[in-house]
């Protein structure tokens, strides 16, 4: 094992790690205060202060195990969930969609401009390879991000926007599955279900939508 390489990356990935996950959890914090719900708030969650979103076990050591274990081949971790109260939004039902896709779209935001960074350090005469790098990781974590937490099946935010927006009765039903949700969702990472016909199409499709909309800083560059 590279002890040296193993280093190296983990330094790279870090800022572009700590940004996705603060940001993806303050955004939720932000979204439940704006329609109608301040647990957040009250709770100190609507912040950029990481250490108010990591999870020691989630964040840090099933990570960090998952990539000696495998060799980088497999990564997974999870940050503390914004607590929010539903059935304070001002339209449970419906709010609870835009508080769920808050946390993806901070993801999205991100990817674009660090996309947009590696476009610039790359314009000039001699790139530094570090910030480079970071940028490159900053685009795929946050992709990973946007497109793993869109997939519907709760407790993730697809999740809970198909719970917003089916009829009552079908969303009942779908939201019963959150307890058993993540050892599910575990089970098809594990098998390749997700990574294949989900996580891989879908972040190519974002891919493509950022690349869309950088192409003209990239003809200027």
């Amino acid at each position: 094992m590279d002890i040296a390489h193993i280093i190296s990356t983990i330094t790279v990935y870090a800022l572009p790690v700590l940004l996705a996950i603060t940001l993806h959890e303050a955004a939720h914090g932000y979204a439940a205060l704006h329609w109608g719900d301040n647990t957040a708030q009250r709770l100190g969650r609507i912040s950029i202060n990481p250490l108010r979103h990591i999870d020691p076990l989630g964040t840090v050591a099933m990570p960090l195990l998952l990539y000696f274990a495998t060799s980088g081949a497999f990564l997974f971790g999870y940050a503390k969930p914004v607590p929010v109260n539903f059935s304070r939004l001002h339209n449970p039902k419906r709010d609870m969609i835009w508080v769920a896709l808050a946390g993806p779209a901070a993801n999205w935001v991100q990817a674009l401009f660090w996309a947009a960074a590696w476009l610039l350090l790359n314009a000039q005469a001699q790139p530094e390879t570090f910030f480079v790098q970071m940028a490159q990781a900053g685009v795929l974590v946050n992709l990973v991000m946007f497109a793993f937490n869109l997939f519907p099946l709760p407790p993730l935010d697809g999740g809970r926007i198909l719970v917003g927006l089916l009829p009552m009765r079908l969303a009942l039903a779908v939201s019963r599955v959150e307890p058993y949700g993540f050892f599910i969702v575990m089970a098809l990472v594990l098998t390749g279900v997700v990574g294949g016909l989900w996580l891989r199409p879908l972040m190519a499709w974002t891919h493509w939508s950022i690349d869309t909309l950088l192409w003209p800083l990239r003809a200027v560059l």
